[in-house]
């Protein structure tokens, strides 16, 4: 079966013809050590030689499911028609000024675009940059010069990124930290509300985490200390975590009766990733800062901060930048990012997988007790598996296990937690449906035989 799904020309199916990874993946893979520095890893060394939609093409031959969309990158699939059609044109054009040097519509086109998209109606403006962490790492130097104070306020399980700062906002110490300290000062780290962890219950856990969480910050930090609070709506990296209903809207009351600039982190969970834009929506909280990346631009490196014009204003010109920030191709394959979303309505396509995804896994938990439990929204769906229910002890072998399994059948899954214990499925928005389900099979029958 073939189709246009998210642009791509690539039969949407599953195709195993060698071992994963084949011949010439393994012969790769011998050149790759060689030059490659050891600290770059990869989940699974299959090298790709095309890929969209549903599936990732690699060098043997093989076509795999992609359970992964290159960590939430490739959300309108990893060659969308639009990103392709006006990258190329950009291509073209020319590569690249620095907007710094001479200025140039494709960048403005995507400040207005965030403008309108993003939470609130309040006048808002962007800046541009290259990765998620350095859109994390700027959002703390505009917070920090608009509110004239230094702390910083971070979440257990949080990700923020690899750089020296955003290492020090992320809570995970292996591998993302060891043995690359010293680390920033002035950040501190509170609570979350992990309802499946909570030791009171899920139902008592929005208001208890908050409530800890600002006890800390007022005792420990004070208030009138803080330059802003950055929490992602969704946990990513540190296990697709939903903090409990109450925590968010709470956290950000506090942040502006005091005064704090309230930055959601949406860099995994922006851009219909959970079924709406973006997460943050879900309980009304409209951030002052919001930080996005990933699926902004259909896989082109760009990242963004975006908020309240008198916030974002506050830095001295000059002070934000990079020689890179805004690229041209890559705001053009963000504006086609963005036409795909729209015109495939990929918030309701998202909302599709996570009824079809939380369906099946649901079922799956009921035959198989090392599920403990089921999160997610949208396309931004996780497993967390445990030795035993009623303890919650973490499973970490048996994610792994579960993971080399599918990767032997053709289904790219990723792992995370801080614990290493749950299966996270991001799969592109423009996945088919037949697909989505032939990977849970996979799943379903990976867990039979574990």
């Amino acid at each position: 079966m073939t189709e246009l799904t998210g642009g791509s020309a690539l039969p949407q199916e599953r195709r195993v013809v060698t071992a994963i990874p084949g011949p010439k993946s393994l012969e790769l893979q011998a050149r790759r050590t060689a030059t490659v520095a050891g600290g770059v890893g990869s989940v699974l060394p299959v090298f790709t030689t095309r890929a969209g939609g549903g599936v990732i093409e690699d060098v043997d031959g093989n076509s795999l499911i992609d359970f992964g969309s290159g960590i939430a990158v490739t959300s309108v699939g990893a060659s969308a028609e639009a990103v392709v059609r006006r990258a190329s044109a950009q291509l073209a054009n020319f590569t690249h000024t620095c907007f710094m040097v001479t200025p140039y519509e494709g960048y403005v086109e995507v400040c207005e675009q965030l403008a309108e998209l993003t939470p609130g109606d309040h006048a808002k403006k962007s800046a541009l940059f290259n990765s998620g962490a350095e859109a994390v790492e700027n959002a703390v130097k505009i917070a920090r010069s608009y509110t004239k104070r230094q702390a910083v306020v971070v979440f257990d399980h949080g990700y923020h990124g690899r750089t020296n700062l955003t290492m020090a906002l992320t809570a995970k110490n292996m591998p993302y930290k060891h043995g690359f300290g010293p680390f920033a000062p002035e950040v501190y780290r509170v609570p979350v509300a992990y309802g499946y962890r909570w030791p009171t219950g899920a139902e008592n856990c929005g208001p208890e985490a908050a409530a800890q969480a600002i006890d800390q910050i007022t005792k420990q930090v004070g208030a009138e200390n803080v330059a802003a609070i950055i929490i992602e709506p969704v946990l990513g990296e540190g296990g697709f975590i939903e903090p409990a209903k109450g925590f968010l809207p709470r956290i950000a009351e506090f942040a502006k009766d005091n005064g704090i600039v309230f930055v959601a982190d949406e860099i995994q969970s922006g851009f219909c990733r959970t079924g709406q834009w973006f997460a943050c929506e879900d309980e009304g909280v409209v951030p002052d800062l919001i930080t996005t990346a990933k699926g902004i631009a259909g896989g082109m490196p760009l990242a963004a901060v975006t908020g309240r014009a008198e916030i974002m204003d506050s830095a001295h010109a000059g002070g934000l930048g990079g020689t890179y920030g805004g690229n041209p191709v890559a705001c053009a394959a963000a504006l086609g990012a963005i036409e795909t979303m729209r015109e495939l309505d990929l918030n309701a396509k998202a909302k599709r997988i996570e009824e079809v995804m939380k369906g099946r896994l649901t079922a799956m938990q009921e035959k198989f007790p090392v599920i403990g439990d089921i999160r997610g929204r949208g396309a931004m769906i996780a497993i967390e598996l445990v030795k035993d229910p009623e303890t919650k002890a973490p499973a970490p072998e048996a994610a792994g296990a579960l993971a080399k399994a599918c990767h032997a059948e053709g289904l790219l899954v990723l792992t995370c937690g801080t614990y290493g214990n749950v299966l996270r499925f991001l799969p592109p928005l423009v996945i088919g449906e037949d697909l989505l389900n032939e990977g849970l099979d996979i799943i379903e029958a990976a867990f039979a035989r574990l």
